[in-house]
């Protein structure tokens, strides 16, 4: 039989944190009496892990979608997806640029190599794009005094017919949880973007969430929206629970106890002997490890349930095994059942706390040896 691990993945929790984003962005825009902006529902990272069609077919309620990789972005194309597609990290080279044609693309601009690129192009249609403003997060964008210079040499390339629509776009470094850094990252980019047509895309999951904090952007035509991590049930901010936020986790990391045993006082557990029982205690061993996704720095008091039944791992995380602490499960047997993360289980967010990561890492780290379920 088929080692005693899976990943399933569920598809109604993922239409349902769609439908809570854009309820609270509906109920945010009636409150500020602005037109609701539009989301982008961003699926990098093949869907943070949970696969890139089963999120396109759960996302079919959002206007655009986005991604990085144009492979991704064809495969989309070729599955049905006929609306917005944003690839966020643009091009990279000119035959990328024929391709984006093709497909009808959206692209984001955010150094002047990728604007000589399009300007030397010869597409079959003129693409969309959004030109993109560095406020602070020093990634990608061009910087404050060269962005003017730059929208000026795009709106050229529509007036040449290589450019459709020209938007703008920045991303927030910290609006997870410093409103006063995402204030002045909004300063910059009102104050730099004042006056230029185009409608605006800045909103990351937190700030997605954060109420009516798109309403401080001035001047635009259109909004959209990026959230990502809140569309698969994590949530992006530090002090507020997914729940909290009417987040439903679309992913659930399962296995199985594959040996139960009784261990005795002084004894130790796993490589290293990290963890000694202070008593006698029974041990089960879980059939996941840091080859499945699991991470092997989650120490000794990471929360999992064993049988519904919320409990702890003891000692170091093997490659392809756990041990969980069945002091708090007396009815444990081989057998039982182990989630790891997920519906029935901690949160995601919750063992990556734990393991002095985030929930994004999780869930697009589990291995493809982990058999995928999915719940339509």
């Amino acid at each position: 039989m088929p080692r005693p691990i899976s990943v399933t993945i569920s598809l109604p929790a993922l239409r349902h944190n769609l439908s809570t984003v854009m309820t609270r962005l509906l109920a945010s825009s009636e409150a500020v009496r602005q037109t609701m902006p539009q989301v982008w529902a961003v699926m990098k990272a093949d869907a943070y892990g949970h696969g890139l069609l089963n999120a396109l077919y759960a996302f079919g309620q959002a206007q655009g979608v986005a991604m990085l990789d144009m492979n991704e972005a064809v495969r989309c194309r070729q599955a049905g997806w006929t609306g917005p597609l944003l690839l966020l990290e643009g091009f990279f080279e000119p035959a990328d640029i024929l391709v984006a044609a093709q497909y009808n693309l959206t692209v984001a601009v955010h150094t002047q190599e990728q604007l000589d690129m399009l300007m030397a192009a010869h597409p079959v249609r003129p693409l969309d794009i959004f030109l993109k403003l560095n406020t602070g997060m020093n990634r990608l964008g061009f910087a404050p005094q060269d962005y003017r210079q730059a929208y000026s040499q795009a709106q050229q390339a529509q007036a040449q017919g290589l450019v459709r629509h020209l938007g703008k776009m920045t991303h927030f470094a910290s609006a997870d949880d410093s409103p006063d850094v995402t204030a002045a990252q909004i300063a910059v980019f009102n104050q730099i973007t004042d006056g230029l047509p185009g409608s605006v895309s800045v909103c990351n999951s937190a700030a997605t969430l954060t109420d009516s904090l798109w309403a401080t952007l001035k001047g635009a035509q259109s909004q959209w929206v990026r959230p990502g991590i809140c569309l698969y049930g994590a949530s992006p901010f530090a002090r507020i629970s997914a729940h909290a936020l009417d987040l439903r986790p679309a992913q659930t990391l399962a296995a199985e106890l594959i040996s139960v045993r009784t261990i005795g006082v002084g004894d130790a557990i796993g490589y290293g002997q990290l963890f000694t029982a202070d008593g006698p205690m029974r041990i089960g061993v879980v059939a996941c490890g840091y080859a499945d996704g699991y991470p092997r720095h989650a120490p000794t008091g990471t929360p999992i349930t064993v049988d519904g039944v919320r409990t702890r791992i003891l000692g170091r995380v093997s490659m392809d095994m756990l041990v969980a602490d069945l002091t708090a499960v007396p009815q444990a047997r081989v057998g039982s059942k182990v989630v790891l993360w997920g519906r029935g289980g901690p949160s995601v967010d919750e063992v990556a706390h734990a393991s002095g990561t985030i929930g994004y890492e999780l869930l697009c780290a589990v291995a493809p040896r982990v058999p995928r379920l999915v719940v339509q």
